[in-house]
């Protein structure tokens, strides 16, 4: 069975136990390290090289969104799931461009935190499609990017599609293609986009232009 290794970061002692136990009740997973501030969290990840890290935003001696953005940036860094009391677009966006994989609220059923955990796990985004939408509608676009121009017609099709918040199950029916088909597609964006995951994908979706503010663009 695979054992998914957790690193809890957030400075309220009774969130922390709460999310431990929460953790620690699945059979699958396991709390390597806790913590209570940004610093602690970047040399907790390095002393036990977590697989995933739930982080609070609002943490004293270095913030969570500046802690993704370290984390995120060591080439066998873990997924980072950002949680925070508000719901607030600007956090949204700043943790997806610090490389976060998803964004969650603190008061998320637990059965979503842990749903979000085995996805960031798999190297997926969690990213609901509204959330999606309200970010591009207030954020895109954001201007050219000129890596896109380096992907094929059906590569940006699929690109567009990451961005609107689709699923590979959902892409291939939207392409007539198969599931296999979408994966390889998003592969080779990732590759050519140099991107770490699919959070990375609709950030660059909306940033480069292809996809709009209109839901249809």
């Amino acid at each position: 069975m695979t054992n998914i290794r957790v690193l809890i970061a957030d400075d309220e002692p009774d969130i922390r136990a709460s999310l431990s136990v929460l953790v620690e009740h699945e059979p699958e997973m396991s709390v390597v390290a806790v913590a209570g501030d940004g610093d602690e969290v970047v040399r907790l990840s390095s002393a036990h090289s977590p697989d995933v890290v739930l982080m609070d935003v609002q943490m004293p001696r270095m913030n969570g969104l500046e802690a993704t953005r370290l984390l995120c940036g060591r080439a066998d860094g873990p997924r980072v799931l950002v949680l925070t009391t508000f719901d607030w677009d600007d956090y949204v966006y700043d943790a997806l461009r610090a490389g976060a994989s998803g964004f969650l609220l603190k008061n998320s059923p637990p059965g979503e935190i842990l749903r979000a955990i085995r996805v960031a796990h798999e190297g997926n985004a969690l990213l609901a499609p509204e959330v999606t939408r309200r970010l591009i509608a207030r954020f895109a676009p954001r201007g050219g990017d000129a890596r896109v121009e380096h992907l094929t017609a059906r590569e940006r099709e699929t690109l567009v599609l990451i961005g609107r918040g689709l699923s590979n199950a959902e892409i291939a029916a939207a392409l007539f293609v198969t599931s296999t088909t979408v994966r390889t597609y998003v592969s080779r964006i990732l590759t050519k986009l140099q991107a770490r995951d699919r959070a990375q994908l609709v950030v660059a979706a909306y940033e480069s232009g292809l996809v709009g503010a209109d839901p249809h663009a």
